[in-house]
């Protein structure tokens, strides 16, 4: 059975950069109405064994094309949002170091000019969708961006995700209403690089 990724902290403890109440909603709802979808579709396609990398990667063999459907953009959301809330922390560190800061800098120049890329691709999303930073079995450096719940592992681009910008507007709306420029610009003063320089090197999801 696959579970949320658990949190170790409250819902206040992002404030005031994502406010309690759309923490509440977005993992207490959204992410839990993914988990519990994925459970289910996962079990009917035979799949509940599978880890959710290989469910991403097999969906679209399926036949049944509602089944397909459901799976995809259910185990989509359970995936996305584990990175999510995985990367998202009150402390840590709040600028990369180590193996990924030398990669950061040797692919886009400096840290900023990631985060400039990463903001562009999020704001420039048409409609709800994702923004990436990913990286490949070599340790290279990709930003991309994704429609809806998909993302580089359902794609087939060979890339795997470390960091991720929600821009699906239940992940902000609740308190930035219509500025997604706000919401992302806020995001990047949670974001434990921590954890997303472990995921680099190898860790886990």
């Amino acid at each position: 059975m696959f579970e949320q990724i658990k949190l170790d902290y409250g819902f206040d403890a992002l404030e005031p950069y994502i406010d309690t109440e759309t923490m509440s909603t977005h993992y207490g709802k959204h992410h839990a109405t993914y988990t519990s979808n994925l459970n289910s579709l996962a079990e009917k396609a035979g799949k509940q064994d599978e880890s959710i990398e290989d469910i991403l990667s097999e969906v679209v063999e399926l036949k049944d094309i509602e089944l397909r459907t459901g799976l995809r953009n259910n185990a989509g959301g359970f995936y996305n949002h584990n990175l999510y809330f995985k990367q998202i922390t009150p402390g840590g560190s709040k600028t990369p170091s180590g193996v990924l800061q030398t990669r950061i800098n040797d692919t886009f120049g400096s840290f900023d000019n990631m985060k400039e890329k990463l903001t562009a691709l999020a704001l420039g999303q048409f409609g709800s969708g994702w923004a990436w930073l990913s990286k490949t079995p070599d340790g290279t450096l990709f930003t991309s961006k994704t429609d809806n719940q998909d993302n580089p592992i359902s794609l087939h681009t060979g890339h795997t995700p470390i960091m991720c910008i929600d821009v699906w507007e239940h992940a902000y709306y609740l308190k930035y209403k219509n500025l997604r420029a706000e919401h992302i610009k806020a995001l990047w003063n949670v974001i434990n690089w921590d954890v997303v320089g472990a995921l680099y090197e190898g860790s886990s999801l």
